[in-house]
């Protein structure tokens, strides 16, 4: 109890003894055991009370919808996911030259992509 040992706390009761007198004694012990209680019901409440806010945290984050996440790796300004058709690409960039037979360089139909030019 507190790592205090048998000689320890006699000393202690000895020196209370003796500060108080045998006829305070028993109110003293009768205080310190009321202070106690009440110690131990205040803390209980403090811990009731954070057991509650954390509670009430996690319902909150458990409550709270998930990301859209459905544009999740699309190109800024190449459309919603939403509004895509199921399964297609969005075409070039205006202003793109395409080959005589209509492909984009790069894709099946057109030749192989050119690869960037080298710095240095």
């Amino acid at each position: 109890m507190f790592g205090i040992g048998f000689q320890e706390m006699l000393i202690i009761l000895v020196v209370v003894l003796i500060f108080f007198g045998p006829k305070r004694l028993p109110d003293l012990a009768k205080s310190l055991g009321k202070g106690i209680a009440e110690f131990k019901k205040a803390s209980e409440e403090v811990r009731k009370g954070i057991d509650d806010a954390v509670k009430e945290a996690s319902d909150a984050e458990t409550t709270t919808p998930p990301e859209d996440l459905s544009s999740y790796g699309k190109a800024p300004g190449s459309g919603s996911a939403a509004g895509d058709p199921a399964g297609t690409e969005p075409g070039p960039p205006a202003g793109t030259p395409a080959h005589a037979d209509g492909a984009a360089p790069g894709t099946a139909a057109g030749e192989p992509p050119v690869p960037p030019p080298r710095e240095g």
